[in-house]
């Protein structure tokens, strides 16, 4: 049942004990669609836990990628994967999400067809691998998206959502805001990916206390009237934020992976 949560791997020789759940990273992630089905089922066999990538296909503002989530969810899943030894699938690159305005090349699925791809997925991990517990990643906060994550059925498997955006970043944002092309995903991706980031075309968008309002974590976002496709303050971030950042999520997201 499900549980919310406010390079080749063929042959390579990993630990399988890594020291008391800590993170390392001297070796490779296990891909899922780099292995043959022999050292999937081995790998299983070790620990039947699998690691889910779920993206977005969506405009973050003029200077960010439409697959920002995706990137920055799949550095994540390959790290965490290569630290813990457990298999990752190949990223879910489409969710749900909502805009006031088309934007050139963005593509979303609707709660239930998301809803019914995952319930898939997990079905045919779970039956045809024996994968007992799913950690789905995440970085979206819409509430349909989100609900369509954390409702999937299993039979006896247990899965762990979590969306990154959600953790309490505290003092390592100067302005915490909405996550939509901000400080917060801008300073990410100017340490995972900094060729894909256009800072010469960031904008910030001051909110309004009544956008605000209307426009935050956890509730369906519309993009407010005026937005450029970004919401927050850009300007603010930097490579080095970014790698602090990506540092305590990878940290704090490592804890679902520790063994009891």
């Amino acid at each position: 049942m499900p549980k919310p949560l406010g390079r080749g791997a063929n042959g390579r020789q990993h630990d399988d004990n890594p020291r008391s759940g800590a993170m390392t990273q001297d070796q490779s992630p296990w891909r899922l669609k780099e292995m043959t089905p022999v050292a999937v089922g081995e790998r299983l066999r070790v620990r039947p836990t699998l690691i889910v990538p779920v993206g977005t296909t969506e405009q973050h503002g003029p200077h960010l990628p439409l697959g920002c989530d995706t990137i920055i969810v799949e550095r994540l899943a390959d790290d965490l994967s290569a630290a813990y030894a457990v298999p990752r699938a190949p990223t879910v690159e489409y969710g749900v999400h909502a805009a006031t305005r088309p934007f050139p090349g963005g593509a979303a699925l609707r709660r239930r067809t998301l809803h019914r791809v995952m319930n898939e997925l997990i079905e045919s991990w779970e039956d045809g691998a024996g994968v007992q517990e799913f950690l789905i990643l995440t970085a979206q906060s819409s509430e349909a998206h989100l609900e369509a994550l954390s409702t999937i059925r299993t039979d006896q498997a247990t899965v762990q959502v979590v969306d990154i955006f959600g953790l309490d970043f505290g003092s390592l944002l100067e302005r915490p805001a909405p996550v939509q092309g901000g400080e917060l995903d801008t300073s990410l991706m100017l340490y995972l990916a900094p060729d894909l980031v256009r800072m010469d075309l960031a904008q910030d968008f001051d909110l309004s206390p009544s956008m605000l309002a209307r426009y935050r974590p956890g509730h369906s976002r519309h993009l407010p009237a005026g937005s450029p496709g970004s919401v927050g303050y850009p300007s603010l971030a930097s490579p080095q934020k970014g790698e602090s950042l990506y540092t305590f999520i990878l940290e704090r997201v490592g804890r679902c992976l520790i063994p009891p």
